[in-house]
């Protein structure tokens, strides 16, 4: 772990490794692609960020299945061992790092102690609180506490995956471990979700890039999610939006149909309801995503996403619009009160936003189990 990560730059790392300006403008021109941004936005990204100090990052895992930070050691542009060599200093990480035990808890305690105010704090994986934390301890400490602890002195907070932004599956109906989202432990904080099950590795990636790169979130949506990477439902961007337009549909999944690359919409597709870049980004380097191997949208990356309609039956309505238009939109709050409009990524000349959350006086978490399936609000 390096000491005083605020007075180390990108611009001095990327020497010491002997990448040449040449090679970083390369390397942030793929970035700014990936984003889809202008390809002018990889020279102006590279000089800005070269002048960036080199953030501490805190990297927490709760209640979840290791497979969102799985699927960021995949981002390809840029590759995790970019971002951890060259662009931040990823202090800790339980799936990553060497150590484990005394070690690895006195290395979070000496980031969060050096770095207060200023690390990056990502998180994925709900937060139970039944059993009075017991469901998830880590080093002899429930959940709620660690993260808590850790959320005081971060500058903003990445939610890593749909269980962290919006509860994902452990808190889907019946939520026997009493299971919240990130924002139903934290409040005061900047928040930026990146919901998926899992999030694309470069979504994950690309969005930390924006953050380090401006020291500012992204433009957000009313669920604090990235615009650059869920501001168009899937069926916006799909390749089979064409024999949507037509009427088009397979009707089950060994059809002519099917094999014709027909719309999936009458086999449970929840691509028109469903923001995510998946279309565009897809996964494995751009390889291909879930709807081009054959099988329909799931909706992972919107909230309740596990508790609604069943994932192979037609959605029962569509409206189309902006993101959380849709007559399906889930009652779940996330704790913002307003997302201020600003440009994706604002380097050198665009403002970006601003996350203006409600100040709550801390209280004691709520009993989940009190509250409906379809109720469900964060404390």
């Amino acid at each position: 772990m390096s000491d005083n990560t605020d007075e180390i730059l990108v611009g001095q790392v990327l020497m010491q490794h002997g990448i040449t300006r040449r090679g970083f403008i390369k390397y942030c021109t793929a970035t700014a692609s990936a984003l889809a941004l202008p390809s002018w936005m990889g020279p102006a990204m590279a000089d800005q960020l070269r002048n960036a100090p080199r953030p501490s990052v805190v990297y927490l895992s709760f209640q979840e299945c290791t497979g969102c930070i799985e699927s960021f050691t995949r981002s390809f542009a840029p590759t995790i061992e970019q971002l951890i060599f060259n662009t931040i200093s990823l202090d800790y990480s339980e799936t990553l790092m060497a150590a484990s035990g005394p070690q690895a808890e006195s290395a979070l305690e000496a980031a969060m102690r050096e770095n207060f105010g200023k690390y990056i704090l990502m998180v994925d994986g709900s937060i139970p609180t039944g059993a009075g934390g017991g469901y998830c301890t880590i080093g002899g400490r429930s959940a709620v506490d660690t993260l808590r602890e850790a959320a005081a002195g971060a500058s903003a907070i990445v939610c890593v995956g749909t269980c962290a932004a919006f509860g994902g599956i452990p808190l889907a109906n019946p939520n026997p471990t009493e299971a919240w989202p990130v924002s139903g432990i934290v409040s005061g904080k900047p928040l930026i979700n990146v919901p998926g099950c899992p999030p694309i590795g470069e979504v994950i990636a690309g969005t930390l890039m924006q953050f380090v790169t401006t020291g500012k979130a992204p433009d957000l949506d009313e669920y604090l999610r990235p615009t650059a990477f869920f501001g168009n439902t899937i069926h916006d961007r799909c390749y089979r939006r064409p024999f949507y337009d037509e009427g088009k549909f397979a009707k089950s999944f060994d059809d002519e149909g099917a094999r014709n690359g027909w719309c999936l919409l009458e086999l449970g597709c929840k691509g028109p309801t469903t923001y995510n870049a998946c279309a565009t980004v897809k996964w494995n380097g751009g390889t291909s995503f879930p709807i081009e191997s054959g099988h329909g949208c799931l909706g992972c990356s919107e909230p309740n996403f596990w508790d609604k309609e069943s994932f192979y039956s037609p959605l029962s309505s569509i409206t189309f619009g902006k993101a959380g238009e849709s007559s399906l939109r889930p009652v779940l709050e996330i704790g913002a009160a307003s997302v201020a409009a600003g440009a994706a990524l604002g380097v050198a000349t665009a403002a970006v936003s601003r996350i203006r959350q409600r100040n709550l006086e801390k209280q004691p978490v709520p009993n989940p189990s009190a509250v409906t399936n379809n109720e469900k609000e964060s404390p």
